[in-house]
């Protein structure tokens, strides 16, 4: 009987829709005969109560593409500013200057330097100043305190660091930077960084309007080129203010009356139900920085989707390219599986990290039924592929890097628990998830199974496991060890440690290795009798690392939570400790009465098999 109620009550809605998109329809169909096409849809706009008027060649986007040139885009945003958009840039728009064709802008985050730190062109816009200047950014611990030959960059600066612009023409001999490190270059950067105005002024040369009279405007030919004309200004009357008032709110109206038809019979109820979920979740998250991109948009970025660079459980991930210099992963979720809950705490979740040890979300998709996650491209794929081999020794990072990035992985990790507003638990920590940069920095990924708490929550609520065997802490499975919490996470960080340090193949399951020990519990036995781990350790140094990185993953993968260290102390450990002076935590391996032998060659790997997750119902 609900299901009935609810299919009538949206009819209902969508005939009343259609019904008043026909009286608009007809009223600027009659109107349209008499005035003609280009009178009255391309008047003057503003932004709300702003007195900024939005003429040829600029348009708003609520507009048809006819009414301004191709680049000259606009849009009015929340506050009613006007926004201007460019190819990896936005600004908000000040003044324009139609007589000088001239359009003065600010940066939304008040951070010329960090907005255009990698644009090339602001095609259709050129400087105003013909001679812009190249500056380098450099980070100062501690704070230089002479910056005669330098400018503070005050929105990049954090306590403790100051960041100084200054000019590449000079030398660098002369510079105060001791105690300072480069950041980036800013080429042909058009204003002085730092300054407070926070204005940047661009103008265009096409096309030109001048030559129009007092009496004319200036509009596209109707030869669908890009060809510019001056015609007559003609008087608009109440009658074609209300003709174009109920052109926009009539086509408004009619393309969600079609839209709402499309999803009725087009999709099932379970369908229709993810879409409205998803869509009131985005409407709470459109003010956060990822871009919302369309279906034909991710074809574009992808080129068809012509290259595939993986693919797993939820979805298939292929190579992109927003830019010539500007390379993406975009990773496809599957239709059939979940109910919507992997995008929206992938895309929830997302919104919230900014860190250098966790991938950047650059846009999503949801449009229709198609959703897909767009992020920062990293070129040496997984952590997976360097340590999955013993005997690959060409893969083998090395064990200074090794312990970078242990290190950077667990600064990511500690970031999620204690550097958001709430604390984000991951629940998937493994090799497979975490993505190496160019310099082989490591970033993690895929927060399909993540969960939001507060700090000061002690547990969170569970009704199934969730994660990759093996790496899933024992309180998952059985509440027997403890309640859920953060010390999940520290638990699959232990097992992914201890898995770098052992770098084995993987092993299926046969009756000739079914008796061979657990790989920890091996890394264990070789730590407490203190022999060498035997991998790849060519020095001295190489083996104090090797074992600090073996203890450290031995404490995290402690049965019970309350033994498990939080990240902060874990990045302590990796930072300031020496394998030698660490103390060997408990066995963890006793209570599990294991009379295995070890096989004297590598540790089999465990099984790596997926975990469906199924969505919980919170308490």
């Amino acid at each position: 009987m609900r299901l009935r109620n609810l299919q009538t009550t949206e009819m209902s809605i969508v005939s009343s829709k259609m019904a008043i998109s026909f009286f608009f329809l007809v009223v600027v169909s009659v109107a349209g005969l008499a005035e003609g096409p280009f009178n009255h849809e391309c008047h003057v706009e503003h932004c709300g109560s702003s007195d900024l008027p939005i003429k040829f060649p600029f348009r708003l986007n609520t507009q048809s593409e006819h009414c301004g040139y191709p680049g000259f885009n606009l849009s009015c945003t929340s506050r009613n500013e006007i926004q201007l958009q460019l190819p990896n840039l936005e600004f908000l728009v000040e003044k324009i200057d139609y007589q000088s064709q001239t359009i003065l802008v600010s940066d939304p985050d008040k951070c010329f330097p960090k907005q255009l730190q990698q644009v090339k062109s602001y095609y259709p816009f050129n400087f105003t100043n013909e001679s812009p200047d190249d500056f380098a950014l450099y980070s100062c611990y501690p704070p230089e305190r002479d910056s005669a030959y330098g400018t503070l960059i005050p929105c990049l600066t954090k306590p403790g660091q100051n960041v100084y612009a200054f000019r590449s023409s000079q030398d660098i001999t002369n510079l105060p930077l001791a105690s300072c490190t480069k950041m980036y270059n800013l080429r042909s950067f058009p204003v002085t960084p730092g300054d407070h105005d926070n204005m940047l002024e661009l103008k265009w040369v096409t096309p030109d309007c001048r030559r129009c009279a007092k009496n004319q405007n200036c509009r596209l030919k109707s030869n669908g080129g890009i060809e510019t004309e001056c015609y007559p200004k003609t008087n608009k009357d109440i009658k074609s203010k209300l003709v174009t008032a109920g052109s926009i709110v009539g086509s408004f109206f009619l393309a969600l009356a079609v839209g709402a038809l499309y999803r009725l019979y087009r999709y099932d109820k379970l369908e229709k139900e993810n879409q409205i979920r998803i869509q009131r979740f985005l409407e709470d998250y459109r003010n956060l920085k990822p871009t919302r991109y369309s279906y034909a948009d991710i074809k574009r970025i992808t080129n068809q989707f012509a290259e595939k660079l993986g693919q797993g459980a939820y979805g298939t991930v292929f190579k992109g390219k927003l830019s010539n210099e500007i390379f993406v992963a975009v990773k496809i979720l599957n239709s059939s599986k979940g109910n919507g809950e992997e995008f929206i705490n992938e895309v929830g979740t997302m919104g919230r990290i900014h860190h250098v040890n966790v991938v950047r979300m650059v846009g999503f998709c949801a449009d229709g039924f198609r959703r897909a996650l767009v992020y920062e491209y990293l070129p040496n794929d997984s952590l997976e592929k360097f340590i999955s081999s013993a005997d690959a020794k060409n893969s083998f990072l090395g064990w200074e890097k090794l312990q970078d990035i242990a290190l950077g992985i667990a600064r990511g990790i500690e970031y999620l628990h204690q550097g958001c507003d709430q604390r984000i638990l991951h629940f998937d920590i493994k090799p497979h998830n975490v993505l190496l940069d160019q310099n082989f920095n490591p970033k993690i990924s895929d927060f399909g199974l993540a969960k939001l708490c507060s700090k000061d929550q002690s547990a969170v609520s569970m009704t199934t496991a969730r994660g990759t065997v093996g790496y899933i802490a024992p309180e998952v499975f059985s509440r027997n060890f403890g309640n859920v919490s953060y010390k999940a996470d520290v638990y699959s960080f232990g097992m992914l440690l201890l898995e770098a340090v052992g770098g084995r193949k993987n092993v299926d399951v046969t009756p000739e290795n079914v008796g061979q020990i657990y790989f920890p519990e091996w890394i264990y036995n070789l730590l407490e009798e203190k022999e060498d781990l035997r991998l790849f350790i060519e020095s001295d140094e190489d083996a104090k690392i090797a074992k600090k990185l073996g203890i450290v993953g031995l404490w995290c993968i402690q049965w019970h939570p309350a033994d498990r260290p939080s990240m902060k102390t874990v990045v302590q450990m990796l930072v300031e400790g020496e394998g030698s002076n660490f103390t060997m935590p408990p066995n963890p391996f006793a209570s599990a009465g294991s009379t295995r032998m070890m096989n004297p060659t590598i540790p089999p790997r465990r099984l790596n098999q997926e975990l469906e997750a199924i969505p919980e119902s919170e308490e």
